[in-house]
């Protein structure tokens, strides 16, 4: 409302300086000029409902634009802290606006990186590269004891949870991945009206605080799973055990943020500051999450279940494997979230210095399973700034089967990352409550943007496949994917690490891997 009445205002005093101007002087058309103007720029961008921005703040929204387009002048690269040495730059996050707006990605004059910087990664590309199949690609999920196996996208939407993301966001989100048949994942705030709005494919995230399904004391309820777990909508079960921006910590949701609207969908208090415990009450032994993960497969009716965690000591995740065997109770999925990954609100040195980056994670991940023998009939995600075709297609040569973007999809419907996530004064209306900042946020622009920013990535991939001379993701290996080690001296993945033959942790462990896989215990994390 204080929007429209000071562009109101504005129009106002354009009328009165302009009849002014003819009944006492003209010299009042100095004053009228400029007032017409910003009252003219006012009004429109009041109205359009492409720039979220200008619609919260008409007029002054436009310095921010100008500053963006001499950016190289005056430094405002965007460089992020991430833990594993490779910025989220402004080169990618370019890459990722202009894709999400449908919008040509040509960069004239060749890469902004140092290819001769030690950390540069490259794909080995092929003489007899090949075009690009048009067939889209797939990945089942669901192993011998699911029921209702889902066909998982290549790219996805991260866990954002609604509370931390506003009603709008949310559609936003979800209409993009009903149009593009990919999956939303919830985040563990519960299911939303706006998560079934559009009928966008879901992967439930149930985290520590179980909401959407908790008893009054916090507690699993497994009626209330029950009757959301079978909706149609809900492809996918994903037990949050840890999160990559803030592993050991529950999610914390201020008290402001906390509508009536989020209450409900969360079967919280109004108004109180939502702090989800460290670690899971249903389960405290690799033994008792695999027993878990059956009794949520029982209850969904079938569906796949999997696990969200940051990998932490290599020693836990062994763990969990050996139960996996002892139990004959597998996870249909495991999505790795990476130290890199970002959220709203958490203390600085747990995104910089807590858990394990995504890299490293992940192929560990790859390799227990591989060495346990339960690769097979377990799909492996990644998670952590996944941005642009090559991230998608350097975590599948790693060991990911599929990946899932948050940050990337936040940019997509219109975040600036103007860091007031916490405070519930988003500028564009992404990352509040308040219904007057949230409305900026036009819901089918968006849509259509998010839609644009996941085709157009798995596009890029598989382009990027195909130069490599392949016909398929499944074909990519450790050895095509190159990382400079030194100013002179590059070498592949399946140089610089460990990989694990089938089996080899039960038949002969490595002495690399002895210790951790002989303390590992099912009986205790």
């Amino acid at each position: 409302m204080i929007r429209w009445l000071a562009v109101a205002a504005v129009w106002l005093g354009t009328i009165v300086t302009l009849v002014l101007a003819f009944v006492v002087s003209p010299w009042w058309l100095l004053f009228a000029a400029p007032l017409c103007a910003f009252a003219i720029v006012g009004a429109h961008d009041l109205l359009q409902r492409r720039h979220s921005i200008l619609r919260n703040y008409p007029v002054l929204g436009h310095a921010r634009f100008l500053l963006e387009s001499i950016r190289p002048e005056i430094g405002q690269y965007f460089i992020e802290r991430n833990t594993d040495g490779t910025p989220f730059d402004r080169e990618t996050r370019d890459t990722v606006y202009e894709r999400a707006k449908g919008l040509k990605d040509v960069e004239p004059f060749g890469t902004e990186r140092d290819v001769n910087a030690v950390g540069y990664e490259f794909f080995r590309h092929s003489l007899l590269a090949r075009a690009a199949p048009e067939a889209i690609p797939r990945v089942r999920i669901g192993g011998p004891d699911c029921l209702q196996p889902y066909d998982m996208a290549l790219y996805n939407v991260s866990a954002m949870s609604f509370g931390a993301l506003s009603g709008n966001a949310i559609e936003a989100l979800n209409s993009g991945a009903a149009r593009g048949g990919f999956a939303h994942d919830t985040g563990e705030g519960g299911i939303s009206p706006y998560h079934l709005k559009h009928g966008g494919d879901l992967i439930w995230e149930i985290g520590s605080g179980y909401f959407g399904c908790r008893t009054a004391d916090g507690h699993f309820d497994p009626d209330l799973f029950t009757a959301k777990a079978q909706l149609a909508q809900v492809k996918c079960v994903s037990i949050k055990i840890s999160q990559g921006a803030k592993p050991g910590l529950g999610g914390v949701l201020p008290g402001p943020k906390v509508s009536p609207e989020i209450a409900e969908t969360r079967g919280v208090p109004v108004g109180q500051t939502v702090v989800s415990p460290p670690s899971h009450s249903a389960f405290g032994t690799p033994r008792e999450l695999c027993e878990f993960i059956a009794e949520l497969r029982r209850l969904s009716g079938g569906k796949p279940v999997g696990f969200k965690l940051c990998v932490g000591a290599r020693r836990e995740f062994l763990g969990i494997c050996k139960a996996i065997r002892a139990t004959g109770i597998s996870p249909d999925f495991i999505i790795v979230d990476g130290a890199e990954g970002g959220t709203g609100a958490a203390p600085l040195e747990f995104e910089d210095h807590v858990g394990m980056p995504l890299t490293e994670g992940l192929m560990l991940v790859h390799n227990a399973l591989v060495g346990t023998g339960l690769r097979k009939h377990i799909k492996v995600g990644a998670s952590g700034k996944v941005a642009i075709g090559s991230d998608i297609v350097k975590r599948i040569a790693q060991g990911a089967d599929f990946t899932l973007a948050a940050r990337a999809m936040m940019f997509a419907v219109g975040c600036i990352q103007a860091q007031r996530c916490h405070t519930n004064r988003c500028p564009v209306g992404v990352t509040t409550q308040d219904p007057r900042r949230a409305r900026a946020l036009d819901v089918p622009d968006k849509a259509s943007r998010v839609y644009n920013l996941q085709r157009s990535t798995v596009a890029s991939a598989r382009q990027i496949v195909a130069s490599m001379g392949l016909g398929s993701f499944d074909e990519l290996t450790p050895a095509m994917l190159n990382r400079r080690v030194a100013v002179h001296r590059t070498a592949t993945y399946a140089e610089l690490h460990e990989w694990l033959p089938q089996n080899a942790l039960v038949n002969d462990p490595p002495s690399t891997w002895r210790r951790d896989w002989e303390r590992a215990s099912a009986e205790h994390f």
